[in-house]
């Protein structure tokens, strides 16, 4: 009796280290599964990681190359307009070339044509009126006269005068600049001196503001001329002055410096 409870005994203590060891076991295996799970949702997530990563790189590639493409059109875009401009610009320096050669061309002809027509007494005419203008200024009347001096009739004279090459404003200030190297004049006098040469009397006016002097100087010239051939009062002095168109101012700062 008492060895079978023993061996009772012995039978109960070996089934509960059983399914100890059983229970052991399942909490091993659920722990092994959970860990599993785990690193299975770990790689899940590394993966899905990943493919995000790509697709992000992806997407930024494509935005790249989409703006080099943007680019590169427009640059190409650049180049084809800056390529039209500068052949248009070509384009448009050729044309005004060969205008200006027409241009020229057509001038010639008329030029030789024009001489081709000249009578004698014309060509004649017309190298005697350039060669006053080495040693002289003239107007265009001035210049007709001159010529009617030296025996040309007024059809040739006009002829000659009209068919140089001439600035008959510069022709103003050049004549009235030789007009100071021998005589004194004031403003007024000297543009009326130039009208009396045949100047109209806008050249006359645009010469005598384009030449450089100084009017009381020139009032004390004019006063100094005047005491060398007469003799004045010192009123009678500044009259003459204010006649020749000086201003009061100047007349008497003139007198004042000759002494009167």
């Amino acid at each position: 009796m008492k060895k079978l409870i023993g061996i009772s005994l012995f039978a109960l203590l070996l089934s509960a280290c059983s399914e100890d060891d059983v229970a052991t076991s399942t909490n091993e295996n659920t722990n092994s599964l959970n860990n599993e799970s785990n690193v299975s949702e770990m790689n899940e997530n590394n993966v899905n990681n990943e493919l995000n990563e790509n697709n992000e790189n992806s997407e930024n590639n494509d935005v790249e190359e989409n703006n080099a493409n943007n680019n590169e059109e427009e640059e190409l875009a650049n180049n084809e307009n800056n390529t039209n401009e500068e052949e248009a610009s070509e384009s448009d320096n050729n044309n005004s070339e060969e205008n200006t050669t027409e241009e020229e061309v057509v001038e010639e002809i008329e030029e030789e044509t024009a001489e081709e027509s000249l009578t004698v007494s014309q060509e004649n005419a017309i190298r005697k009126a350039k060669d006053y203008f080495n040693y002289s200024a003239f107007s265009k009347s001035g210049l007709i006269d001159q010529l009617e001096f030296e025996g040309f009739d007024t059809e040739d004279a006009t002829f000659a005068v009209e068919n140089i090459e001439v600035d008959w404003r510069e022709q103003a200030v050049l004549s009235a600049e030789q007009y100071l190297d021998y005589s004194a004049f004031s403003r007024s006098g000297l543009v009326d001196q130039l009208e009396f040469e045949g100047f109209d009397n806008e050249d006359a006016t645009f010469a005598v503001e384009n030449i450089e002097v100084d009017w009381r100087e020139q009032a004390v010239i004019m006063a100094e001329q005047y005491l060398d051939y007469s003799a004045f009062s010192r009123s009678g002095l500044i009259e003459q002055l204010e006649f020749e168109g000086f201003s009061t101012e100047d007349a008497t700062y003139a007198v004042d410096q000759v002494g009167l």
